[in-house]
C-alpha cells in the first residue's frame, strides 16, 4: 500500500507533519479529513509501498520487534524525567534519537509519528502492542485524561524497574544451578561414552561374573555409546511433545496446578504472582483506575492458568460488591499476608499503600527465600555428581581389587 506524506494544520491551527497508508490520493486525504485537518501538501514517498507478494512465492511471517523489560522500565524513566521539562512530543522525539539499539528506535519513532500525527500517547502506543502491554496504555491514558501523566509515567518507571529487578533476582539465582547441572550430566555422560568403554575391555576375558554394580554399569555404558542419537531423538521428543501440550488448556492447567502443591516451587510461584498482582494494583488504583479494570488487565499478565482463573473469579465477585480481602481469601490462591494487607488497606482507606508494603514484602520474602534455597541446592547438585561418579569409579576398581578371582587364579 502506498504512503503519503503530509503537511497540514490542525483546528487549533498547529502544524502538522507525518505519514499516513492509504491506497489512494483521495483516499489519503479522506483519512486526513476526519481529524478535521487542513491539508497544504501531500505527496507519494518513494519507495515507500507495502511489498506485494507474487503469485507462487512463499511470504515466511517475520516475528515483530518488541521492546524487552530493561529497555521498557529505561524508555518509561526517561519520558517521566523529561516529561516534566518538555512537551511530550519534544520528549519522545529526544529519547528515541538517543536510543542506540535500531529496533527499539524504530518502536520509538513509530510512537512518536503517532503522536506528531494528533493521535493521543496511549492510541499511538497501541500500534506496537507488543512492546506495550494493555496495562501499560490503561495507566497512559488514565494519566492524559486526568492531567497527571508525568506522575503516572514516573509510577509506571518504578513499577517496571522493580519487577525488572524481581525477574533479574530469580535470573542470577537459577544461572549457576543450571550451568552446575548441566556440566555434571556433560561429565557423567563423557565419563560413560568415553572412559567406561576402554577401561572395561580389561575384564572381557574374566572366568567369572562379573560384580553387579559392575556389570550394571557396563550395560548403561554400551547402550549409551551405540543408542546415543535414541536418547537424544527421544529427550527432543518428550521436550516437543510437553511444550505442545501445554497449549492445550486442561493439561496446562493440571500442570500448573501441580506446580503449585508443590512444596518449595508452589511457594516461589504463588509469592512472585501475588507480589507482581499487588505492585500492579497498587500502581493503577494510585492511578485513579478502577480496581475491576486493574484485576481484568493484571489477569492477562499470570502465566499461572490456577491462578489466573482464579483472578478471573475475583474480578467478577469484585464486580459483583465483594470486597477485594474477601474474594482474595475465597481463592485461595494467594498468600494469606496480601490478604491480611489488603483487608487493612480497604478498611483504613488505604488500599494502594497497603499492596505496595505487601508486594515489596513478598518480594524481599521471595529474595531471601530463593538465595536460602540455591545456596542448598548447589552442595546438593555437587554431592549428587560426586556419588555418581564415585559409583563409576567403585565400578571400575571392584573388578581390579577381585582380578585373582576373576581370572581363576
Amino acid at each position: 500500500m502506498p504512503r503519503w506524506s503530509y503537511l497540514a494544520v490542525d483546528p487549533q491551527g498547529k502544524e502538522r507533519r507525518g505519514a499516513i497508508d492509504a491506497a489512494s490520493l483521495p483516499a489519503a486525504r479522506e483519512q486526513l479529513a476526519t481529524r478535521r485537518w487542513h491539508v497544504l501538501r501531500l505527496d507519494e514517498e518513494a519507495g515507500k509501498a507495502s511489498a506485494v507478494v507474487k503469485p507462487g512465492s512463499i511470504s515466511l511471517p517475520s516475528r515483530k520487534p518488541k521492546l524487552r523489560a530493561k529497555q521498557l522500565a529505561l524508555f518509561t524513566r526517561q519520558f517521566s524525567s523529561l516529561m516534566m521539562v518538555s512537551p511530550l512530543e519534544e520528549a519522545l522525539r529526544t529519547i528515541s534519537r538517543q536510543t542506540e539499539k535500531p529496533k527499539a528506535r524504530a518502536i520509538l519513532m513509530n510512537v512518536h509519528q503517532g503522536v506528531v500525527e494528533g493521535l493521543p500517547l496511549a492510541e499511538a502506543l497501541r500500534r506496537e502492542p507488543e512492546s506495550f502491554p494493555p496495562i501499560y496504555r490503561a495507566m497512559i491514558a488514565a494519566g492524559e485524561s486526568s492531567g497527571s501523566l508525568p506522575q503516572i509515567a514516573e509510577r509506571l518507571a518504578d513499577m517496571l524497574e522493580k519487577q525488572a529487578a524481581a525477574k533479574a533476582k530469580i535470573v542470577a539465582a537459577l544461572a549457576y544451578p543450571i550451568i552446575l547441572s548441566l556440566m555434571a550430566i556433560g561429565v557423567v555422560t563423557l565419563l560413560m561414552i568415553s572412559v567406561v568403554p576402554r577401561v572395561v575391555e580389561q575384564f572381557d576375558n574374566a572366568a567369572r561374573q562379573l560384580p553387579f554394580l559392575t556389570r550394571a554399569v557396563i550395560g548403561i555404558s554400551q547402550f549409551m555409546s551405540a543408542y546415543w542419537w535414541v536418547l537424544g531423538v527421544v529427550i527432543a521428543l518428550a521436550l516437543l511433545g510437553f511444550l505442545r501440550a501445554l497449549t492445550v488448556p486442561t493439561f496446562k492447567y493440571r500442570f500448573d496446578a501441580f506446580l503449585l502443591r508443590l512444596p518449595f516451587i508452589g511457594r516461589l510461584i504463588r509469592d512472585v504472582h501475588a507480589a507482581s498482582l499487588a505492585r500492579t494494583l497498587a500502581t493503577m488504583i494510585d492511578a485513579r483506575l478502577p480496581l475491576v479494570d486493574g484485576l481484568k488487565l493484571s489477569s492477562r499478565t499470570v502465566s499461572n492458568a490456577v491462578q489466573r482463573k482464579a483472578l478471573e473469579q475475583i474480578t467478577e465477585k469484585v464486580r459483583g460488591g465483594t470486597s477485594l480481602s474477601t474474594a482474595l481469601r475465597e481463592a485461595g490462591t494467594f498468600p494469606p499476608l496480601l490478604v491480611y494487607l489488603a483487608s487493612s488497606g480497604e478498611s483504613a482507606g488505604r488500599l494502594g499503600d497497603m499492596l505496595e508494603r505487601a508486594a515489596d514484602y513478598l518480594e524481599r520474602e521471595f529474595a531471601q527465600f530463593t538465595a536460602a534455597a540455591m545456596a542448598l541446592l548447589e552442595p546438593l547438585i555437587i554431592i549428587v555428581m560426586g556419588v555418581i561418579v564415585a559409583l563409576i569409579i567403585l565400578a571400575i576398581l571392584l573388578p581390579i581389587l577381585q582380578l585373582q578371582d576373576l581370572t581363576g587364579l
